[in-house]
C-alpha cells in the first residue's frame, strides 16, 4: 500500500469515525441505550478512531521513509482490523445478529498484528 493511499484511507476513515461517531450520540444513542449496546458502539468508534490515527501517521512515516515497504503491511492489517472489529460490532449493534460477535476478535487479532508488524518495521530506523 503507497503513502498516499494510506493517507487518503485516514482521511476517509477519519470522516467516517467521527461521523460514525455523532450519528450514534445523537441520533441512535435511544435505540442503543434501550439494546444496551451503546458502549459497545462506542467502542467500535473508539477503536476505529485509533487505528485510523494510526494508519495516518504510518502514512506520513512512509512518505519520509519509502524503502520501509512494510509499513504497508502495516497499514493492510489495521484496515483489516477496522473492517473486521469496529464493522461486526456496527452490525451486531445495528441489527442485534449476535453471532457476529465471534468475528469480532479476528478484528483484534489483526490490530495487534499490524502493531507487530509496526515493531519489526521500527527495528529498520
Amino acid at each position: 500500500m503507497t503513502a498516499k493511499l494510506i493517507l487518503q484511507l485516514a482521511a476517509l476513515l477519519g470522516a467516517l469515525s467521527v461521523g460514525i461517531g455523532a450519528f450514534a450520540a445523537h441520533g441512535l444513542r435511544k435505540m442503543l441505550e434501550a439494546s444496551g449496546r451503546f458502549e459497545t458502539f462506542e467502542t467500535a468508534v473508539r477503536y476505529q478512531f485509533f487505528h485510523t490515527l494510526a494508519l495516518l501517521g504510518i502514512g506520513l512515516l512512509l512518505l519520509m521513509r519509502p524503502e520501509l515497504k512494510s509499513l504497508g503491511t502495516v497499514a493492510w492489517l489495521w484496515l483489516g482490523g477496522i473492517l473486521i472489529f469496529s464493522g461486526s460490532l456496527y452490525v451486531l449493534c445495528l441489527t442485534g445478529i449476535t453471532k457476529l460477535g465471534a468475528v469480532t476478535p479476528i478484528g483484534g487479532v489483526l490490530f495487534i498484528a499490524g502493531w507487530i508488524m509496526l515493531l519489526l518495521a521500527a527495528r529498520q530506523l
